[in-house]
């Protein structure tokens, strides 16, 4: 042993770190790796009260919380403009404001009836900071629980805006959108110049009607319409037939309303990569869109959507199909949405110029 000196049969013997000990020395100064299996001697090993590693399973596989000093995996961990790592509990102290993608709140709807929108803005090229996220929220959350923030794998070098539900006239009255936006641009942050940012809606369920049935049909117009009018809403959602395929892929067009919604239902390829997600249980959401931090773009997409499910709720399979585009511009009367479609060239009047998008 060379620990103790004494003799044993070498089958008897652990071998740790190029030493041979007997058992009782083995015991007394040597661990296992919890990774690799090898014995090593205790004062080398590196440990918390969950790990114990040998310096090279340590090196190629793990780090330490900056904060607390745990040991994490390194996929598990977060990761600051500092290269400092964190655990996912230090990680929402030390980035405050920014949770993880699959964060979700206590939920608190805003405005009266069934049909309310959630908004998520992407905002890019300003810093994945937990601090600028903080000062975003002072100016959103002053009075009432508006908004949070979400990492997004997606963006560069931001995070995304996430509204809780309200109805779209309580968008327009109540949250203060227009002062966040103009926050986020004095911060460096861009949507629609950035390239990487989406505008996405989430709708309830429940806004298309009470019952599964009647909730399926509405939804099949919903994407019958959206199918139909496929080239009028590329030029009204800002994107590039290309980023469509690539984040909000189409179903494709059918004669009838429901063969869509079937289609979608028989395990598209698209999955929520597509133009409206239907994989959420309690919403359906809107892909479409490019980021924006104007304003007016903002407020005229929720007005889009809320026309379009008006036309889905309320019109038949046969007045959907007869319905022209002209006359679905002409019944839109949001003064936000006139002036965008107009914008756009989307409207039955004349054009107006655009302000540049950020």
């Amino acid at each position: 042993c060379a620990n103790c000196g004494a003799e044993h049969p070498i089958s008897k013997m652990f071998e740790v770190e190029g030493d041979w000990l007997c058992e009782d020395c083995a015991d007394r100064l040597a661990v296992v790796c919890d990774h690799c299996g090898d014995r090593i001697y205790q004062e080398s090993a590196i440990e918390d009260d969950h790990h114990t590693l040998c310096e090279g399973c340590f090196d190629e596989h793990y780090v330490r919380c900056h904060d607390c000093g745990c040991i994490l995996r390194s996929y598990d961990a977060y990761f600051d403009d500092d290269d400092h790592s964190y655990c996912s509990d230090c990680w929402d102290e030390h980035e405050g404001a920014i949770h993880d993608y699959n964060y979700t709140p206590d939920l608190v709807f805003h405005g009266k009836g069934l049909r309310h929108f959630g908004v998520e803005l992407e905002i890019d090229k300003g810093g994945e900071i937990g601090s600028n996220a903080e000062q975003i929220l002072a100016v959103g959350n002053r009075e009432h629980d508006f908004y949070y923030c979400k990492h997004d794998g997606s963006l560069d070098d931001g995070f995304e805006i996430v509204s809780h539900p309200a109805t779209a006239e309580y968008h327009l009255t109540q949250l203060p959108w227009k002062a966040i936006m103009a926050e986020a641009v004095s911060l460096g942050y861009r949507s629609h110049q950035a390239c990487t940012c989406g505008l996405h809606i989430h709708i309830s369920r429940l806004a298309f009607g009470r019952t599964a049935a009647q909730q399926e049909a509405a939804i099949a117009r919903l994407l019958y319409f959206v199918e139909k009018y496929w080239n009028e809403l590329l030029k009204f959602s800002r994107r590039t037939p290309r980023q469509l395929e690539r984040w909000a892929a189409r179903y494709g067009y059918k004669e009838q309303p429901m063969e869509i919604l079937d289609h979608a239902k028989k395990g598209y390829h698209g999955g929520r990569y597509t133009c409206v997600n239907l994989t959420n249980q309690d919403t359906i959401e809107f892909r479409m869109f490019r980021g924006t931090l104007k304003y007016n773009t903002l407020i005229a997409t929720l007005q889009l959507v809320d026309r379009i499910c008006d036309v889905a709720i309320y019109l038949s399979d046969d007045e959907l199909k007869a319905l022209s585009w002209t006359t679905f511009v002409s019944g839109c009367q949001a003064p936000e949405l006139v002036r965008y479609l107009k914008e756009r060239r989307l409207y039955v009047n004349e054009p107006v110029m655009a302000e540049a998008e950020v």
